[in-house]
């Protein structure tokens, strides 16, 4: 989850030369460890390793392979192995394949694994946001609104963008476009500073980032104030230069603040650490932990 497979596989190869039995679960962490680098034949050989040497596997164990497959892009892939699989899918794997959907904005799977969950957990607002977001990302406003309007109907709400971090032993929260912190008129002229200063190294907003029916100007403004870029202002003008800064975000980071994050570290000499819903991603020095996969 920190970046660091190499270490994964090193550990695992000590393992064996040691005579160490590896269990069911250490075959999870070295599949989530192909997942999370994006190393698929690597993560095959794991999964047949562990299939020769006698185990059986667990709905975890495909749920790494399918996160895996769909991460790269094999979602076609990913769709047969949990429909052949011997064992019955349940919802946290076809939201693997859904949220792999929503990456590479493909429609017609994801719209099948969004049936699916929806049958599995109706009133988990995950599968109505992710596959509205897909139709979103692929101009169909239509969908997006029969989508809403199915959540409305069903009263499922979705879960706002939310962001944390520690400062002086006190934990500070922000929303999207958060004004309520006592101190939303420094961290408004921080964000001013930061933009000019991103700008002047070339970063140029993504807006495709904003699943949202508007003007560019507006959607520009959305992704200027982003929870965790908020956080980070926070932490820039309430700590001394240099100090690290930690943040929690409830959601998957989107691409926009992770490049956004990676020139902030490297213009404010800041390490920034942030845990999102996937994993951690440590910014330094204007390249992050995950080499842009995650």
């Amino acid at each position: 989850m920190h970046g660091k497979a190499k270490d994964v596989f090193d550990f695992f190869a000590r393992m064996e030369r040691s005579g160490i039995s590896p269990s069911d679960v250490t075959y999870i962490a070295i599949l989530s460890a192909c997942s999370h680098a994006g190393l698929v034949d690597k993560g095959r050989s794991y999964f047949n390793h562990m299939v020769n040497v006698g185990f059986v596997p667990r709905i975890e164990h495909y749920g790494c392979m399918v996160d895996l497959l769909g991460r790269v892009g094999y979602l076609e892939e990913a769709k047969e192995l949990i429909l052949n699989m011997p064992i019955k899918s349940d919802d946290v794997i076809w939201k693997a394949l859904l949220g792999a959907c929503k990456v590479h904005k493909n429609v017609e799977i994801g719209r099948r694994a969004a049936e699916v969950l929806m049958q599995l957990a109706p009133h988990d607002s995950g599968a109505y946001v992710a596959i509205s977001n897909i139709y979103a990302s692929s101009g169909d406003w239509d969908a997006v609104a029969e989508v809403r309007l199915m959540m409305k109907d069903l009263d499922i709400r979705k879960d706002p963008g939310c962001s944390w971090i520690e400062i002086d032993g006190v934990i500070h929260e922000f929303l999207v476009e958060d004004v309520s912190h006592p101190s939303a008129k420094e961290i408004h002229s921080m964000l001013e500073e930061i933009s000019n200063k991103l700008n002047f190294e070339g970063y140029r907003p993504d807006t495709t980032q904003v699943l949202l029916k508007m003007d560019e100007t507006h959607k520009e403004s959305v992704l200027h104030y982003h929870s965790e870029k908020i956080a980070v202002a926070f932490g820039l003008i309430s700590t001394t230069p240099k100090t690290p800064l930690q943040i929690v975000k409830n959601l998957r980071i989107c691409e926009d603040c992770h490049s956004s994050m990676k020139l902030i570290s490297k213009i404010y000499n800041r390490k920034i650490t942030i845990r999102d819903r996937k994993r951690f991603h440590h910014f330094e020095h204007g390249s992050c932990s995950c080499m842009d996969y995650w």
